[in-house]
């Protein structure tokens, strides 16, 4: 068979990874009546019955499941077209993709998105805030910075350097607990992460010993936590040189030592060298450079 249809391959691949029609709907941006008429399509091709209908959903007939590996292939094949060919244009214009940390989009990247437009006012930037790893194989972003190494082979990186973190108060918490020092630091309260374990972790490498009660407040969302300890919730961390110039909060020195977070630029190895990424790129590094010196 030489003439297999890859969007029908596509709805195939949406239907079994998320059980349903309605799921890959919403995966795919597409109506069930359009997915549904899609697979019907492919089983007409290949003869075949690929999904059984259960109460709960549709599940894989063994024949589906035989298919799923080689329609992966197919997957990647298609991405790995899709990468080549935008990896050739020359032009010095078009979109740029851009995930980050929601911190660091809300804190660090606006000015330098500012500076490229001015430069480059041809290319359009897609900012997308985001905590998780955002996929640059699958296009969902052409650059990232982050904040850990990416492992992925296929990826180029770049470490810019590392920004520390530091420990901030309210002004208004000050007034009213006092200012606390090495000594006093465990009696005064703490906003903690609510799931992610890493303030727990970095307390017991310090030396003390912290369970999740030990914080009054908690909260993953990182924007909320900023604003939980700048309206008085207890000391918080931060990262250093973000809120120095914010007139409501008053940075902490208790000589405990805090890790620092390594900044990385990530971009896909053939994506890298199309001239408007290759420029955003550069102008990232060199606007980032201040803050990771």
């Amino acid at each position: 068979m030489d003439n297999l249809d890859w969007s029908l391959v596509r709805a195939f691949l949406a239907v079994a990874e998320n059980g349903s029609l309605s799921g890959a709907a919403r995966a795919l941006g597409a109506s069930q009546p359009t997915l549904g008429r899609q697979i019907k399509a492919l089983e007409d091709q290949l003869r075949a019955e690929l999904f059984q209908r259960q109460p709960r959903g549709l599940i894989l007939t063994e024949t589906g499941a035989a298919l799923m590996a080689p329609a992966r292939k197919m997957q990647m094949a298609m991405q790995e077209i899709a990468l080549t060919a935008a990896g050739q244009q020359t032009a010095l214009d078009g979109t740029v993709r851009i995930t980050a940390s929601v911190v660091a989009s809300a804190y660090i990247l606006p000015q330098i998105i500012a500076e490229i437009r001015a430069a480059e006012p041809a290319i359009q930037i897609e900012l997308v805030p985001a905590d998780d790893s955002r996929n640059l194989t699958y296009r969902e972003a052409d650059i990232a910075v982050r904040m850990y190494r990416p492992t992925q082979l296929d990826l180029v990186t770049q470490h810019l350097g590392d920004i520390a973190l530091a420990l901030f108060a309210s002004k208004g918490y000050l007034n009213r607990r006092g200012m606390p020092t090495a000594g006093s630091m465990m009696e005064h309260d703490f906003v903690g992460y609510d799931t992610d374990p890493r303030i727990i972790a970095g307390f017991k490498e310090a030396g003390f010993e912290v369970s999740r009660d030990f914080f009054g407040v908690r909260c993953d969302d990182p924007l909320t936590y900023f604003h939980l300890v700048r309206a008085g919730c207890g000391i918080g961390f931060h990262q250093s040189g973000l809120l120095e110039e914010d007139d409501q909060v008053v940075r902490l020195d208790l000589g405990i030592p805090l890790p620092k977070l390594p900044v990385w630029l990530t971009a896909h190895e053939t994506m890298r060298q199309t001239p408007r990424i290759r420029r955003v790129w550069d102008m990232l590094r060199d606007g980032l450079a201040p803050l990771v010196a």
